[in-house]
């Protein structure tokens, strides 16, 4: 377990407490290779919000809290560049959105592959982007590669015949 997991749990469920959100408990687990805390509630669509907007912001206050306690409790240690990697989940709402982009991923190989032709995705986060990148990085005769800039950076999945 990383140092930064330590304190997403205790962190998290202070956070829950405070903001008067009910949960029965939090599990860990491992999706598409980051450590995935998932809250368990009967109050699941409050906590994900519209469009998963209070999710993503509960994800990014634990993040820089922890990132907070992280840089405090190793002072004296070597400093590097230490994003938290973790990810806040609720009934799974996010867990099934990796699951579903990768799925998307492996089909648009697919594509590229058949059709022997450049496929280019959507816009994405970077974090999105992670995720295709890694689910299709052992996929035989395809390359990936991220093209553009900011909100428009996207993913094109390249037929390769090597």
């Amino acid at each position: 377990m990383d140092s930064a997991d330590s304190f997403v749990e205790p962190v998290l469920k202070e956070i829950l407490t405070l903001i008067g959100v009910p949960f029965s408990g939090i599990t860990r687990e491992i999706i598409a290779g980051q450590t995935v805390f998932s809250v368990e509630t009967t109050d699941a669509p409050t906590l994900i919000g519209a469009h998963g907007d209070t999710i993503y912001a509960l994800d990014t206050l634990v993040k820089k809290i922890v990132e907070n306690k992280v840089s405090a409790a190793s002072v004296g240690e070597v400093p590097g560049p230490r994003e938290p990697l973790f990810l806040i989940d609720v009934g799974g709402y996010r867990a099934q959105k990796i699951k579903d982009l990768q799925q998307k991923a492996l089909i648009m190989a697919e594509r590229a592959k058949s059709l022997q032709y450049d496929v280019e995705l959507e816009p994405m986060t970077a974090y999105e982007r992670l995720i295709v990148h890694t689910t299709l990085q052992d996929v035989p005769n395809v390359k990936t590669e991220s093209q553009g800039e900011g909100r428009s950076r996207r993913v094109v999945i390249k037929y390769s015949s090597n």
